[in-house]
């Protein structure tokens, strides 16, 4: 039994690092900032100065066990890192996706994969996407359709994944595919396999989306890929519970940029009503600009909160699926309040590149939507908070 002070002094300790950790995130990402990240965006590059910065700073691997090359921080380092990175107007998807491939390796993976994978994800050598979506199974998993056929020592992997984020750039995909026939429900067993992305047979496609980010999109074929043995994540049939290793580390990782978004776009609002004077005072100082930025504020440090405690459950091995969903939908909620806010009190200016506000509005629109939609968590809430009948 840990004794008070004992108890006490991991508090501070915690506290203090967590602080020292946002401060040394935000001078880092700070040194690059929202007209480098705007920059690579328009250019269609990658904004790989800054990834190499924050792996050799060692916050790639911030949720990765130190025995793999990872700080060992857990979700809550991660989760401080993002907010951090995107606080400072650099938004990255792409570490929205290591919060769930990278759990999902060292949960289930083998020595050899964690080895040879957890490494060189931390360094910011490697990439590894996911691909769960499809175009006809949206939020019920049971009936994707991409499968992996038994052949002979391994398996024939064939099918179509939908909105595959950062393919292009990634050295393989963790795919979840069907693994053996359907049951009475028509549930198939599912498995997860990593399938390096330029294996015979794999191919992908951009979406044309209204994403402004550096990670695009895409639809992923499937067409005889072979896979062996050793690509095989976990168990077979297996693959679903496997992946709830990563859905509530994705959905704290999904509120922190939305939380880092929510604190550059009223950073901006606040400079700018600060110092912006119509009829000789500063327009900050009229309630009718003032209340509906703070109003905006109260939900951010709500959110930021709950994600906070989202993370802290994971860390500490509870159920951390009511607060990760609860955090995710805060998030985004209050994140969209306050970009809209921080773009109205611009006035004409919020529509303006110049000013970095506008072309955030669909980075924080995304986590409406995705990794689980609103009307997905209110789901989950009713039934298992609230008790209610399940309704789907």
């Amino acid at each position: 039994m840990i004794s008070q002070p004992m108890f006490a002094n991991a508090l501070v300790d915690t506290a203090e690092h967590h602080a020292a950790l946002r401060e040394s995130v935000a001078r880092l990402a700070g040194g690059f900032g929202r007209k480098y990240f705007q920059q690579k965006v328009a250019s269609g590059g990658q904004p790989d100065e800054l990834w190499a910065a924050l792996a050799e700073a060692g916050f790639l691997g911030a949720h990765m066990p130190e025995e793999y090359g990872g700080s060992g921080g857990g979700i809550a380092d991660l989760n401080i890192v993002i907010e951090e990175t995107a606080a400072q107007g650099c938004p990255m998807l792409a570490l929205v996706i290591s919060s769930i491939t990278a759990p999902i390796l060292a949960a289930h993976g083998t020595e050899a994969q964690k080895r040879e994978w957890l490494p060189a994800l931390a360094g910011g050598r490697r990439k590894m996407c996911f691909a769960i979506t499809e175009p006809d199974a949206g939020s019920n998993t049971h009936r994707i359709t991409t499968s992996a056929k038994r052949d002979g020592s391994g398996w024939t992997l064939t099918g179509t994944k939908y909105w595959t984020s950062d393919i292009d750039c990634s050295d393989a995909v963790l795919v979840v595919a069907r693994d053996g026939e359907p049951d009475a429900r028509g549930r198939a067993p599912l498995s997860l396999f990593v399938v390096p992305t330029d294996s015979p047979g794999l191919s992908f496609q951009p979406i044309d989306a209204a994403l402004r980010s550096p990670e695009k999109q895409f639809t992923t074929f499937f067409d005889g890929v072979r896979l062996e043995e050793h690509q095989l994540i976990g168990q077979r049939g297996q693959g679903l519970k496997h992946v709830f290793s990563g859905l509530n580390p994705e959905r704290v990782a999904a509120a922190a940029i939305n939380n880092g978004i929510s604190r550059y776009a009223l950073a901006r609002a606040a400079d700018y009503v600060t110092t912006r004077k119509v009829w000789s005072v500063p327009i900050g100082a009229h309630q009718g600009v003032a209340h509906p930025l703070a109003e905006a504020f109260v939900g951010v440090q709500a959110a930021r909160l709950m994600t906070a405690r989202a993370a802290q459950l994971y860390d500490e091995g509870g159920d951390a699926a009511e607060a990760a969903n609860m955090a995710k939908f805060l998030a985004a909620e209050s994140s969209l309040k306050a970009l809209d806010q921080a773009i109205h009190v611009h006035g004409g200016n919020g529509l303006s590149n110049e000013y970095g506000l506008a072309d955030l509005w669909f980075i924080a629109r995304l986590h409406r939507t995705a990794p689980v939609s609103r009307e997905m968590i209110l789901n989950h809430v009713a039934m298992h908070s609230l008790g209610l009948p399940k309704s789907y």
